[in-house]
């Protein structure tokens, strides 16, 4: 009969886990082991545990079911908590093991010993269990299979106490039962029909896997028969955007541009998306950004079948045959000269190659970046959902491993960059066709604007050097080549392009130090507040002529 950690082997191979992205300790040695037993299993080692959260929250965005992770007890839990946020916040599926000590030393309180179901909880709100008994442990794993792959998706967190894995008597279990959510009530497709066919300014706000091609299809015949403006979320968790495919307008991250965008709206109808709030609270300003008087209507919620919804309302709308907007295709000319952000979006725009997945964490940088590759051959797009730093490496990993035979374009900010820069070597070792664009501007450019937003006085030199990380400046380079990845510096956008156009036409892994100056700097930084605080006293034209001028 198999030890638990071969049962468990089996039993998530038969539920279609593939892929287990590990950073194993002491306690999950059985599990190690057990990886031999299971060719259907693929390992994936990650330096650091941040790196194997962040590469299972990527995997499951696109291939649409969940990896595994393997995390060592409460301290390793602690270190990968910052992409399993994303991973909560983006609604995606992973399922999270966590080892443990044995269940008879945990009373003892080793050095290592902590409460991780407390830990987890942040992460795994909706299921956290420990397996206390070899024979309940596939049971267990089948249960949380099932929790994360639901809608919405979740983290799902088994904790795994090492007498367990090692302990006789394993018993695999079939795989969980698939589920069909359904789709919006009868009642409320009628009601925002109605709602949708008397006029008025009516925008609808789409998030989660609303803003995948069908649904996005469905979404843009209701608005073209009824006049309504579509928006996406700030940061969406997958966006399938490009050629072909109908635009729609993200809400901004400044606070101050998503109320220029949503001002004058009567009706805000979400689908499998929240009302939008402000990233931070700020002194004297909203934190809630739907304007006074608009009504907010929800089609369905996360939980729900976007799609199937989409298509009821358009039906009752008799908007189905209806032919939507769509994106026409169009690519920025090569740029030129000395590098800059923009010209790096630019250059991206002009060379994107067809069926490739983005994934943005370039913050100011990467400002130009919607409008560049507007009308580029489509694409999928990953973003940060949890609003921190640090997904987008290893995010690039787990889409990589789901797609490989996609082309990933990872975009990333240097600071950001630095919080999970151990994902080179993962993508060195296993091969990964990746090309990571640092933004090296020697800053964290988005906190030197919100310094100036919050409204903090005497900012002084000490303030400052907080958000400078010019001393010593980063070489992002040498620190790839020193993990196994081909990589290159550029700082004109000739150089910027050859090298692209080589990563591109050459297997992968490749990294391209991009020296570029902050987007937002100097006077344009310092008049950023003072234009945020006018936008509401402008004639509504000229606010949002400016909100397309600073955040297309």
């Amino acid at each position: 009969m198999p030890n638990g950690a071969q049962a468990l082997m089996r039993t998530l191979a038969d539920a279609g886990i593939e892929v287990c992205f590990t950073n194993p300790g002491t306690s999950e040695m059985h599990f190690v082991a057990a990886l031999d037993d299971e060719p259907r299993l693929r390992a994936v080692l990650a330096l650091f545990e941040g790196v194997a959260t962040g590469a299972a929250d990527g995997y499951a965005r696109m291939a649409d079911k969940p990896a595994a992770t393997l995390l060592h007890l409460g301290c390793g839990l602690g270190n990968g908590l910052a992409n399993l946020h994303y991973a909560r916040k983006g609604k995606v599926p992973i399922l999270n093991i966590v080892g443990d000590h044995a269940t008879y030393h945990m009373p003892l309180d080793a050095q290592l010993q902590s409460d991780i179901e407390t830990v987890a909880r942040n992460v795994s709100p909706g299921f956290v269990r420990t397996s206390m008994r070899t024979g309940d442990l596939c049971r267990d794993a089948v249960d949380a299979i099932a929790a994360a792959r639901g809608l919405p998706g979740q983290v799902a967190t088994l904790i795994l106490p090492a007498d367990v894995s090692w302990g006789e008597g394993g018993v695999p279990c079939a795989p969980p039962l698939p589920l069909q959510p359904p789709a919006a009530d009868a009642a409320v497709v009628a009601s925002i029909a109605e709602l949708l066919r008397k006029g008025g300014r009516t925008a609808l706000l789409l998030g989660g896997r609303a803003l995948r091609e069908p649904a996005l299809l469905a979404a843009a015949r209701i608005a073209a028969q009824c006049g309504a403006k579509l928006f996406a979320e700030v940061f969406p968790t997958r966006l399938e955007r490009g050629a072909g495919l109908p635009p729609i307008e993200r809400i901004a991250y400044l606070a101050e541009l998503a109320g220029v965008q949503l001002a004058g709206f009567e009706h805000l109808v979400l689908v499998d998306a929240k009302p939008p709030v402000s990233f931070f609270a700020y002194p004297g300003k909203p934190s809630e950004l739907v304007p006074a008087g608009c009504a907010v209507h929800t089609l369905c919620t996360p939980a729900q079948d976007a799609a199937a919804s989409l298509d009821a309302l358009a039906r009752a709308l008799g908007a189905d045959a209806v032919q939507p907007s769509l994106q026409p295709a169009s690519r920025p000319g090569r740029p030129r000269g000395r590098l800059t952000a923009e010209k790096v979006c630019k250059a991206v725009g002009h060379l994107l190659p067809q069926n490739a997945i983005v994934v943005d964490e370039a913050i100011t940088s990467g400002l130009m970046l919607p409008m560049m590759t507007a009308g580029c051959p489509r694409h999928d797009l990953i973003t940060l959902t949890g609003g921190a730093i640090g997904q987008g490496l290893p995010s690039a990993i787990g889409a990589a491993i789901a797609c490989p035979d996609r082309p990933v374009i990872a975009l990333i900010g240097d600071g950001t960059a630095m919080y999970t820069i151990q994902a080179l070597w993962t993508m060195a070792r296993e091969k990964l066709d990746v090309t990571a664009v640092i933004f090296n501007n020697a800053s964290y450019s988005v906190l030197n604007v919100e310094l100036e937003r919050v409204g903090a006085e005497r900012i002084g030199s000490k303030a400052r050097s907080q958000l400078d990380i010019d001393g010593p400046r980063l070489d992002f380079a040498r620190l790839a080549q020193g993990m196994g990845v081909h990589a290159v510096h550029a700082e004109t956008a000739e150089e910027f392009c050859r090298a692209f156009e080589y990563a591109l036409t050459h297997p992968g892994p490749h990294l391209i130090d991009a020296r570029v100056p902050e987007s937002l700097s100097g006077a344009k930084r310092r008049a950023l507040p003072w234009l945020l605080r006018a936008l509401p006293r402008m004639p509504a034209p000229l606010a949002r002529a400016l909100k397309k001028k600073l955040a297309p």
